[in-house]
């Protein structure tokens, strides 16, 4: 048998890991560079991320038909070419702010006093520049998920499936991991712009790869019949196996997919979830600065954020193997499997809730906890992706993982400006606000690690409701 297989997976991991190093350049740099060049608060960059993330819940609902509409191949080129172009195009705010509100430089719009008029004015345009570049950022990476997802459901069987996507799906960890060692020092000796047009290129690089390297199984040349026979091998004993060349050409109209009970289970787990993961994405390096004094680009910063996701990549990646040892070994179905596996995986976000308590006697201790809740999140989003798999066919699969993408942007965008508002709130009132014994910010983000320690156990329990056993659309 060849493994062409895997080498779509190494392709979908490094495309992942692209993916998530764009998006991350302005996290790691707005609080140290960009901010005190346009003199943004905690509020101004919550706007831009949420909005990011609602730009990014629209395009998935209409991604994920486009993708199917396409074809893999092209839809995946589509995607990564809008998202690397709005990735380098993050460059081009400062120079655009500077012009715009008149002034011969950079450091002249640094001067300016805090709280004026101008300061106010500068703000202003360079939010809403970012807003447009974000806005191109989201259209594009909206397309990844449901066209990687795509790829394992036609280069895997159902019971390979999980373990495949946890393994692309690992490239989120390793961009997140990647980043902090790479970003600020790039920001650092070459200038913020520069990090975003380095970083943004490679997706540029990637396109070339794809093109010479994907086909559908079979018609790949690289695919012999023993792993066609393998990946088109039937998971259901109770399913003719007629049913998978099928799977290749049935169509279900968008306002028909939410119709189905199993649409909203995976519009449930994601909207629930979802957000949570991008609060660790967007606030980590900022909470390591604000709550410990430790900025990204310094070592100390960097180590935290890397400890973390390294954590998170190591333990998320046994995540998606677990529902196949489910499988083999206790003769599970691939759905039971996965649900059992997710239930598991739904309780390792409390760890959160010590977070906060712990960061009194060290920053480490909230690095390792959030990357325990982090690697919670990543083991439970492989096995969600591929709930998909299992019960729509394949031609549907990049439609439903958009329509629940769209479900995990708006929580997305619902926590990532309600951080923001309450930070920026909790930081005036000071000792006026207290939440469990803590006051000021502090308390703003014990908030918060509350809200994403329960998020799991909640989406897990509403996901069970939906849908109490395996039945696959027909």
């Amino acid at each position: 048998m060849t493994n062409w297989r895997w080498w779509m997976v190494v392709l979908l991991f490094v495309a992942t890991t692209v993916n998530y190093m764009d998006r991350q350049v302005l996290s790691l740099t707005w609080k140290e560079f960009i901010a005190p060049e346009f003199h943004w608060t905690d509020s101004d960059y919550g706007t831009i991320t949420a909005v990011f993330s609602i730009f990014y819940a629209v395009a998935m609902l209409f991604a994920g038909k486009f993708v199917d509409w396409m074809g893999t191949k092209k839809g995946y080129l589509w995607a990564i070419g809008i998202w690397s172009f709005g990735a380098c195009a993050h460059a081009l705010c400062g120079w655009a702010t500077m012009h715009i509100n008149g002034y011969e430089s950079i450091e002249a719009m640094k001067a300016v006093e805090a709280g004026t008029k101008a300061a106010l004015a500068i703000s202003s345009v360079s939010v809403w520049l970012f807003l447009a570049a974000r806005a191109v950022l989201a259209m594009g990476e909206s397309g990844n998920f449901p066209a990687a997802i795509k790829t394992t459901a036609e280069y895997f069987p159902k019971k390979d499936r999980a373990f495949a996507t946890s393994i692309f799906n690992a490239g989120a960890s390793v961009g997140a991991l990647v980043a902090p060692a790479t970003i600020p020092p790039l920001a650092a000796w070459l200038g913020w712009e520069m990090a975003f047009v380095v970083i943004g290129a490679l997706g540029f690089l990637w396109m070339g790869f794809w093109v010479f390297m994907y086909d559908k199984p079979q018609n790949s040349k690289h695919v012999n019949a023993a792993e066609l026979e393998y990946i088109l091998q039937n998971d259901d004993e109770d399913e003719p196996a007629a049913a998978a060349p099928a799977e290749e050409t049935k169509e279900i109209p968008l306002w028909k997919c939410f119709t189905y009970r199993q649409t909203w289970s995976f519009i449930a787990g994601k909207f629930f979830t979802d957000g949570v993961w991008w609060f660790y994405l967007f606030w980590a390096p900022a909470y390591f600065q604000d709550q410990f004094g430790y900025k990204a680009s310094s070592g100390t910063g960097m180590m935290l954020i890397i400890t973390l996701y390294a954590i998170v990549t190591v333990i998320s990646i046994f995540g998606g193997y677990l529902p196949k040892l489910f499988v083999e070994q206790k003769g599970m179905h691939p759905y039971k499997g996965r649900m059992l596996a997710m239930l598991i995986f739904a309780f390792f976000p409390l760890f959160a809730l010590f977070a906060q308590p712990l960061g009194q006697f060290s920053a480490w201790w909230p690095a390792i906890v959030i990357g325990l809740a982090g690697a919670g999140h990543q083991a439970w989003s492989a096995n969600l992706y591929s709930t998909v798999g299992d019960m729509f066919p394949k031609s549907a699969v990049a439609t439903i993982t958009g329509i629940g993408g769209m479900a995990g942007g708006i929580s997305s965008f619902m926590i990532n400006k309600g951080a923001g508002v309450l930070f920026t709130f909790s930081e005036n009132a000071g000792a006026a606000f207290t939440f469990l014994g803590f006051e000021g910010k502090e308390a703003g983000y014990m908030i918060m690690f509350c809200l994403c320690a329960v998020a799991y156990v909640i989406a897990w329990s509403v996901m069970k409701i939906l849908v109490p056993k395996y039945k696959k659309i027909a």
